[in-house]
């Protein structure tokens, strides 16, 4: 597992958790607003990134193997105490699950696009999702011609970006081989009772009561095609004291394309003193 860890060794831990199919790469302006301050740990999850790309018969790509991973990660590093998490995508699902089933003790919290529960009601699953994760057709486009992480590339952002920028979220996932993990997530995707998965989604649902009085982050960007509002209005019932930020403008990469606003609010959340956040 490659993973980034910059910043002084003391400093309170922001675990950064990216999503599919991203890597790393996603929370670099993140890392460099906060990282002489905190320390940031931001892992690739395997199968993505810079982190290695093993077949099936030699991992297993389930949400249960994930969570084991950051915790396998950050044994490794041997600190302990409160940690500050920062989600995106699949990475909520983990992260949550993670700290949940590990009693971590989370400080602050910044959600971006992303869930930590079962599908909210009044969401229908998106056609373009179930064709990659239900249908043999679906995974030859998704391997074969890259189409999950080359469609991403296009319709996940909602600001001009540069060709360079695009280039280096498809960049890891080159082949059939390397493109496993950005399949396997879509088709990971716990949907229903039965499905492997889900009932670890429904115990992390049920553990989020443990960060009501947690400070909280929402940020979202309101053109996600996916995480759209039912998923925003759905974190708003878990954790109803977190501060909502809304991007009308902005689609699933929100931290591209609502950098220039969102990272040094952030860094500003992180940063504030309890007390004033107890106020606000």
């Amino acid at each position: 597992m490659h993973y980034l860890d910059e910043g002084p060794r003391d400093a309170p831990p922001v675990i950064m958790l990216h999503g599919n199919p991203t890597w790393s790469f996603y929370y670099r302006n993140l890392v460099l607003a906060l990282r002489d301050r905190y320390r940031c740990i931001v892992p690739d999850h395997m199968g993505c990134g810079l982190s290695d790309k093993p077949p099936d018969s030699q991992y297993s790509y389930r949400l249960s193997q994930r969570v084991d991973d950051i915790q396998a990660l950050l044994s490794s590093l041997e600190f302990s105490g409160a940690v500050n998490l920062v989600v995106h995508d699949w990475g909520g699902m983990i992260g949550f699950a993670w700290a949940t089933r590990h009693k971590v003790n989370v400080d602050r919290m910044v959600i971006m696009n992303t869930a930590a529960f079962p599908m909210p009601e009044s969401k229908k699953f998106p056609f373009a999702l179930w064709l990659a994760g239900k249908t043999s057709l679906g995974a030859l486009l998704v391997r074969g011609l890259n189409a999950f992480s080359g469609l991403a590339a296009r319709v996940a952002f909602k600001k001009p970006v540069s060709r360079e920028i695009r280039a280096a979220y498809t960049g890891p996932y080159d082949s059939w081989r390397n493109r496993i993990a950005t399949l396997r997530f879509v088709q990971d995707i716990p949907l229903s009772p039965g499905d492997e998965g889900y009932d670890l989604v429904g115990e992390t649902a049920a553990g989020l009561d443990r960060y009501l009085d947690r400070p909280a982050l929402l940020a979202w960007g309101m053109k996600d095609f996916v995480f759209d509002r039912p998923f925003l209005e759905k974190w708003k019932q878990y954790l109803p004291a977190a501060r909502a930020i809304e991007y009308p403008d902005c689609g699933h990469y929100i931290l591209e394309d609502a950098a220039t606003d969102l990272v040094p609010r952030i860094a500003e959340f992180l940063d504030q003193p309890a007390h004033e956040l107890e106020r606000a």
